[in-house]
């Protein structure tokens, strides 16, 4: 059974022995603990908040019931989801990173450019969103080089960092992040460290690192490590199906107990709660639909709890990243000071 399936019921299944309960019961001690005005000062730490901006028709689950040869002629929301993302991120003073399909940055320049006017960090989520092991270097090339252009057109600035298409830079890709370097990346956030149907990544290291012999930093997705395994909680399906106990208390041993930023991603579409239902399989309607209706809901309690701020600022501290100046040319040298670039860079 797939990671999905297996963790939608993880959470109120863990009742069967004196190790679950112990789990359980930790979870729930460490929620009643503190009273939750009280948890904005005492979550120090400024988490990752991130954005796949991608509308409700191009996911990975929808891919066999929409081709992409038909999606100029579905009628869009994502404009309209990711100003309703843009509201409430300002109702609670947080800036994102807002990873842009180069599809929709095509499209909806404006959107691009509203974003970066708001003070979010603009960075790449591919041009047409299929998976990288799925593609040739040379088509992974093209795709990507397309995407970075038509999105750092749209913005007006450069950009550095990606997110391939459903966490799909896996074992057997290796050569996609020296084609990501050489086309002036600087870090990547592609890696979701567990095991999923879509893409097995749970050997992968969970805390930021270089990839391979490149200078990029890669940035994974938050988990928590339980026994032997990495448990997914920081966004997408994990947040919509997941009890808010259950994600708060992840964030908080990321916080707390291993002292890093976690990394949270969201979708607009799931904040869409009457988007159209469309045909699909059983596994793909459990894995887009479920909780949709409560996700603006759980989102906002979690911006009130929580401190974010864009990838770049967020890990700007992490040892032997990338740092530029204006004068960057493409000519990379890691130094013992260096840093990510920040959100006032992208000017």
């Amino acid at each position: 059974m797939c990671t999905c399936a297996v963790l939608s019921v993880a959470f109120l299944a863990l009742k069967g022995s004196a190790k679950n309960w112990k789990l359980r019961g930790e979870i729930h001690r460490q929620m009643a603990q503190v009273p939750e005005q009280r948890l904005n000062s005492l979550t120090r730490l400024t988490n990752a908040m991130s954005v796949d901006v991608e509308d409700f028709f191009q996911t990975e689950a929808m891919a066999k019931t929409v081709p992409r040869s038909s999606w100029d002629g579905i009628p869009s929301r994502v404009q309209r989801n990711t100003e309703q993302l843009f509201e409430l991120f300002d109702a609670h003073g947080v800036r994102a990173t807002f990873f842009f399909r180069g599809w929709v940055a095509e499209r909806f320049p404006g959107l691009v450019r509203a974003a970066k006017d708001l003070g979010h960090e603009i960075a790449c989520h591919s041009y047409w969103h299929r998976p990288v092991y799925t593609l040739s270097p040379s088509e992974f090339r093209e795709d990507t080089k397309r995407a970075k252009s038509v999105i750092e057109d749209a913005a007006g600035v450069q950009i550095y960092g990606y997110r391939a298409p459903s966490f799909s830079l896996v074992s057997g890709t290796e050569w996609a992040a020296e084609i990501l370097a050489e086309t002036g990346f600087t870090y990547d956030s592609s890696v979701h460290p567990i095991m999923h149907d879509l893409y097995d990544n749970r050997n992968a290291p969970r805390h930021p690192h270089q990839l391979g012999e490149t200078l990029l930093l890669e940035i994974p997705i938050s988990t928590v490590r339980l026994g032997e395994k990495n448990m997914p909680f920081s966004g997408g399906g994990y947040f919509r199906i997941f009890p808010s106990a259950y994600v708060h208390w992840a964030m908080r041993r990321i916080n707390r107990v291993e002292k890093r930023p976690a990394v949270f991603y969201i979708h607009p579409w799931e904040l869409d709660p009457g988007q159209p239902r469309l045909a699909t399989s059983r596994r793909s309607r459990f894995r887009h639909y479920t909780g949709i209706g409560k996700t603006a809901k759980n989102l906002g309690r979690l911006l009130k709890i929580f401190s974010f701020a864009p990838i770049c600022e967020a890990f700007s501290n992490e040892p032997g990243t990338l740092g530029f100046g204006t004068e960057h040319t493409g000519t990379r040298q890691i130094r013992d000071d260096a840093r990510l670039p920040s959100v006032a860079s992208q000017v």
